[in-house]
Parts: C-alpha cells; structure tokens; sequence
C-alpha cells in the first residue's frame, strides 16, 4: 500500500455506486440488545435491504453492514479488505475505542504476509490433538470450581464463580501466566472492551503491555512451562521471536483466550434455562453437548460486528464497495439468514449449525477455536449434570447483560439449584 486510505465523505458515501440507498442512512450500529440472545431489534429493517445494506456508526460515518452469509464468507475470505486498525478509516464500534486504532494488535489486526508469518508460529499450540491433550486438565477446573459452588450452596453469582474462572485459568496454563494475577488482567480485558472512555483503554492496554513485558523479561532467565516460554526460546521465520512482538501475542491471546468463552458459558446458560424444551433434549440425552455448542455459537453470536476495511474496491451481490470504505459484518443477522438456516430465530438441536461464522472466516478465523469448543463442551456439559435443578435466581428481565459495542454477554448471572 504506498498511498494513505482516507475515510469518504458523507456526501461521496451518498453517491456510491451501487448503495442500497439513494439517501443517507439510518439505522446506527453497533445497537443494544433488547433480549441477550436476539439481535437487536433496530437492525430488523436491515434483512429486507438485501445482502448488503448501509449502517451509521457513532460518528456519523457511513459503512456497509454484510447481512447475507454467503457475501459475508467470500469477503471475509477477500484480501482486499483488511484488518489493520491502523488505516486512516478503519471502522470503529465506540469513540472510546478512536486511539486504539494507532496500536499495531497482533493476529487480527495485521493483513498477510505478517499474519500467515504469525499465525504459524501459533498453530501448533491450538491444534486438535494438543487441544484434545488438555480436556483432562480443563475437566480438572471445571470440578474445582463447581465442587467451590456447591460447598457454598445456592444462591451463586455464575460469571464470577465458573464462567468466568474456567478459561482465565485453562488460558494462564497454556500461556504460562500466573493465575494469581487473574484480577489484574481481568480488570485490564474489562476495561480494554468496555472503557467507559478512551482514556481507560489507552491506560489499560498500557498497564497489561506493562504486566506482560515484566513477565516475559522474567521467563527469560527462569522459564516455566507455556506456551510463551516456548516462543521465548524458539526461533520464528525470521530468527528470535522479539520482545514487542511476544507482548502482542500474550495481550491477544490472554485477552481473547477468556472473555470470549466466558461469555459464551453465560449467556449460553442463561439461554438453556430461557428454553426449557431445549434444555431437556439436553439432559435426557436427546442430542449431544458438541452438537447444543455449535447451534449456541450461531444462534448467540457474541462477536456480533466485525471489523474491515477496503483497500481496493470490491464487487459483490452488484454493489460496489469503494477502496476507503469500512465494511461491518453483524453476525446475529449473518447466522440468522434463512437462506442457509431454516427457523433462524429457533435455538433447534436438529439443524447442522458447523457453517456458522461465529468464529469469522477465512484467514483471520479465531486460531483459538477448538480451546473454545473444548471448553464449553465441557463446562456445559458438567455444570449441568452435577447441579440439576439449576435455575435463574432472579427474574430474567431484571439480569444486566452487556451493551451492544463490546462482546455480547452476561454481567452477572445470579442462579440456584
């Protein structure tokens, strides 16, 4: 790339060629959700404009948000657009996150060649069969802190106690980072996704840069047992891994590795208990528990709102998408198109869910997801079986979940048994 991508104006995003509309528009994203486990109702208009449509962020800024699944794999799978936030015009969610944008993210926020250079030196730790290697050890977590749930009776509040927990630790094994210092981090992750304002962002990503660099300095001469003292002491394409880059990894990775599961295990327990029908199919053994994740991960969508930005212009479903332009893709409607799934608003066991994109598509495809699949299969599938009668212990209208700018998920979820 030698020249610098400018975002459009609003009066040049009004004359782009092949806009779904003539006028301006106005339907805002990212939007909250009303329901946790619907798509925001304010983005109903947006399924009758076809594959492509035009959505507003906080700024006033027009981009195109890709409902259609099939237009939605082929430009995620598309190189010309890209997800380096660095880009003069790279489409932001909240204005909290405006200066984040100067900040290099390692994995998805790099285009190729330096993403394939990064993603290899990662895969191996995220493969099936060293994922399959640590079922036994996440089982291990997965009874510690239920058998901590049950010593304390009912009522419990299930982020803190066992969604949350399950993958900070099962992340700080593989990584090698302290679980004793889950506080910090989890207050960094907190505050990196949800501010309130840039300047929590900024501080936060400087606080666990900070933390992480500490760390590695420290595994240097007492190396341990993760996945970082691995890199640490083996060479990348290019000879040693080096410091800079070592803290991306671990901030990514350690950020990534639990609020995205633990989310999920909320706010998918939250559903099963909204859906007593589906629930029993579940414990009566009328479908599997690989088979409940898949249709939880499309039906929830918690990544909903994907980033990118055209560095060339891109013909799709007879648009046109113009070099500059910012492109969303809202994944609650994507894994909702009733061209690919039939019922998409009905959690159905019966459907194969596989080609979902809760997880992306295409090269940026979350590296981590067998960890995720593993872990929620397990902690599901235990969480259920060993307490029974578990049961929301507050009216589910009253139980906070998150705003719809960061990761979709549960503040809290009170429950008994």
């Amino acid at each position: 790339m030698t020249e610098p991508l400018t975002e459009p104006t609003t009066e040049a995003a009004r004359r782009s060629p092949g806009s779904a509309t003539s006028s301006l528009p106005s339907t805002p994203f990212p939007q909250d959700r009303e329901c946790p486990y619907h798509p925001p109702a304010g983005y109903e208009p947006l399924r009758g404009e076809g594959p492509l449509s035009r959505v507003v962020l906080f700024d006033g800024r027009p981009v195109w948000a890709v409902t259609g699944h099939a237009e939605a794999r082929r430009l995620l799978a598309d190189p010309r657009l890209s997800t380096d936030r660095r880009h003069p015009g790279f489409p932001s969610p909240a204005e909290r996150f405006a200066n984040a944008r100067q900040r290099r993210v390692a994995l998805v926020g790099v285009d190729d060649p330096e993403h394939n250079a990064q993603r290899r030196m990662l895969i191996p730790s995220f493969s099936v069969q060293r994922i399959n290697a640590l079922r036994p050890r996440i089982q291990e977590t997965v009874d510690r802190l239920l058998d901590a749930m049950e010593r304390q009776g009912p009522p419990a509040e299930l982020v803190s106690a066992f969604a949350l927990p399950v993958p900070s630790m099962v992340i700080c094994a593989l990584l090698g980072v302290p679980y004793a210092d889950h506080d910090f981090f989890e207050e960094c992750s907190r505050r990196l996704l949800r501010g309130p304002g840039a300047a929590d962002v900024d501080a936060a990503m400087d606080e666990l840069e900070e933390y992480l660099g500490s760390l590695i300095d420290r595994k240097r001469t007492k190396p341990g047992d993760g996945l970082l003292d691995d890199l640490i002491h083996r060479d990348g394409p290019d000879g040693p891994v080096d410091r800079e880059q070592l803290v991306a990894f671990a901030a990514i990775l350690l950020v990534a590795g639990h609020e995205t599961t633990a989310n999920m295990i909320s706010l998918g327990t939250f559903t099963l208990l909204r859906h007593p029908r589906q629930l029993a199919a579940l414990r009566t053994g009328g479908t599997t528990t690989a088979v409940v994740v898949e249709e939880l991960l499309r039906f929830l969508s918690i990544a909903d709102g994907l980033q990118r930005l055209a560095v060339e212009d891109i013909e799709v479903a007879g648009t046109t998408i113009r070099r500059g332009e910012g492109v969303v893709f809202p994944t609650s409607l994507i894994n909702r198109d009733a061209d690919v799934f039939a019922r998409p608003e009905t959690l159905d066991w019966d459907r194969s869910a596989r080609h979902h994109l809760a997880f992306g598509f295409g090269v940026h495809q979350c590296l981590g997801q067998n960890l995720a699949r593993a872990e929620l299969e397990i902690a599901l599938r235990t969480l259920l079986e060993r307490l029974p009668g578990l049961r929301l212990a507050a009216p589910a209208q009253e139980i906070p979940h998150k705003p719809g700018d960061t990761i979709q998920g549960m503040v809290e979820l009170p429950v008994a048994w």
